[in-house]
């Protein structure tokens, strides 16, 4: 099996790449070559070494998509993406990347099933900001799409074409929508939701941390263990159970920003808490406002996705995964 991963040096990727390390068979077939792509080079495992390569690419760029599909990967996981808050201020930035790169990736794919046959799995790292105010309490699976950013609005024409590509049999196609990734480890990046994770990474190790919105806040949430499995679980699933709702509105946890410190408090006490500064910030606020905040996400648990239940639980996850050994 030829597996492509698009976006390999952001966090998800990395973390999709060390799991494929401790088990090459990790998507049902033994993996015998592994192509990790993203504008920087991403780093390759020294345990998948022999069998892949790293390639520094910009999907945007005509010519680039094709080259990588060239290489006829059984498995694509395109998780290359410019985040919600960057999206939002590079407005032909994101389309460029978000919609542009993904719509070039799949008419790669199309051309080159036109020149003989070839039908792979891809998945789509979709987002939960393809929804839009007005919300009902809980968000069901047939709810429609009325993004109000234009990283959800790039989100959700992607999701589209994943399921118009996957009707006309060009490829296999499933679309995640993922909940807010929670705690993401390393530095603050630009996505409008990233002071989630900073206001518990930060205060773990001993770091002042930033809450530019109300304690009140309720969002949707599933911790970077959670993602890897459900990208995993995407990869070996009978996709026929899906016909042609091809995007999947994915488990997680809603919680409110005060039920996120309690559980840091829980778990590392009040010093942790006293290093949280709240500054409120309006552009933030405005943006969060229009995010959805609970979601039933029946189908996708039916189908076999799983997250967490507990917020407890995510930040142990995160201390296990990130600071367990690491001189934290």
């Amino acid at each position: 099996m030829h597996v492509l991963v698009t976006g390999a040096a952001g966090m998800l990727g990395r973390k999709l790449v060390e799991k494929l390390s401790a088990d090459r068979a990790l998507f049902g077939s033994e993996v015998s070559k592994l192509t990790l792509a993203d504008v920087v080079a991403p780093p390759i495992p020294s345990a998948v070494k022999d069998i892949a390569s790293a390639q520094t690419v910009d999907l945007a760029t005509p010519g680039e998509p094709e080259k990588l599909i060239s290489g006829r990967p059984d498995l694509i996981f395109h998780l290359a993406a410019i985040v919600s808050g960057e999206a939002e201020v590079e407005f032909d930035k994101g389309y460029a990347i978000n919609m542009d790169g993904t719509r070039m990736i799949f008419e790669a794919i199309r051309r080159e099933s036109m020149r003989e046959p070839y039908h792979p799995r891809i998945i789509f790292a979709s987002s939960i900001a393809v929804f839009g105010q007005p919300f009902p309490p809980r968000i069901a699976d047939d709810f429609f799409t009325t993004p109000l950013t234009s990283y959800g609005t790039q989100k959700a024409i992607c999701e589209l074409l994943l399921a118009d590509y996957s009707r006309r049999g060009i490829f296999d196609g499933i679309g995640l929508r993922l909940p807010t990734i929670c705690i993401r480890p390393g530095k603050p990046n630009k996505a409008a939701s990233g002071f989630f994770s900073n206001i518990l990474r930060e205060p773990l190790v001993g770091q002042e941390a930033v809450l530019p919105v109300e304690d009140s806040v309720r969002h949707w949430f599933a911790s970077p263990r959670a993602a890897v499995g459900f990208l995993v679980h995407a990869a070996r699933m009978d996709t026929a159970v899906l016909g042609s709702r091809r995007n999947l509105t994915l488990p997680g946890l809603s919680a409110q920003v005060s039920e996120q410190i309690d559980a840091l408090r829980r778990v590392a006490g009040e010093k942790a808490i006293r290093l949280i500064r709240r500054e409120p910030d309006p552009d933030i606020q405005k943006i969060v406002a229009g995010w959805p905040e609970d979601f039933e996400a029946q189908r996708a648990k039916e189908l076999g996705f799983a997250a967490e239940t507990r917020f407890d639980d995510i930040i142990r996850i995160h201390i296990e995964d990130e600071l367990e050994g690491a001189g934290a």
